[in-house]
C-alpha cells in the first residue's frame, strides 16, 4: 500500500515537472493574449540615446511583438558583461572596451558586439541658471563634474 502511494506521488510530481516545462509557466501574456518572450537587458547607464527605446518599452511596442524587455541598470561596463557571461542578461548595453578585455582575457565563450548604438558621448551640460547666448568660454574657471562615479571631471 505505501508503496502505491510513493508511486502515485513519484508520477504526480513528474507530470507537473513536466507540464511546467511544456507549458512554460512563467512566460507573461501581452494585451491581446500571446505568450511574451522575455528578453534581460543590461545597461551601463541610462542615456537620452536610449529614449526610443524607454518610450517603446513604456508604451508597449515590444509587446505588441511578444517581446517582454526586463531592463536592469548595472554600474559598469565590467558588470554588464558578467551579467551576460553568466547568463543573468541575455543582452547588454556597454562600450565595445568590455568585449576586448574578455576576449584579451582568453574566454573561450567571449563577448560579441555587434551594433554600435551611439557616436558619441551621451553627457551633456546643464547649468543651475539660464546663460543668454553661452559659449564655451563660458566654462573656463568652472568645475564640471561627470554623470556617474568614475566618469569625467573637468577643471577649466
Amino acid at each position: 500500500m505505501k508503496r502505491t502511494i510513493v508511486y502515485i506521488v513519484v508520477i504526480l510530481v513528474i507530470f507537473a515537472l513536466a507540464c511546467a516545462v511544456l507549458f512554460n509557466f512563467n512566460k507573461k501574456d501581452s494585451k491581446d493574449g500571446k505568450d511574451l518572450e522575455t528578453v534581460r537587458l543590461a545597461e551601463v547607464a541610462h542615456s537620452i540615446f536610449y529614449a526610443p527605446m524607454y518610450v517603446a518599452i513604456e508604451e508597449g511596442y515590444f509587446e505588441e511583438v511578444g517581446i517582454d524587455i526586463e531592463l536592469s541598470l548595472l554600474n559598469g561596463a565590467d558588470k554588464v558583461s558578467a551579467a551576460v557571461l553568466s547568463g543573468d542578461a541575455d543582452i547588454g548595453f556597454a562600450g565595445s572596451e568590455a568585449t576586448i578585455y574578455v576576449y584579451n582575457g582568453g574566454e573561450k565563450d567571449y563577448l560579441k558586439t555587434f551594433a554600435r548604438l551611439t557616436q558619441k558621448d551621451g553627457s551633456f551640460i546643464v547649468a543651475r541658471e539660464d546663460i543668454k547666448d553661452f559659449t564655451l568660454d563660458d566654462l573656463v574657471g568652472k568645475t564640471i563634474i561627470g554623470g556617474r562615479a568614475g566618469h569625467l571631471l573637468l577643471n577649466l
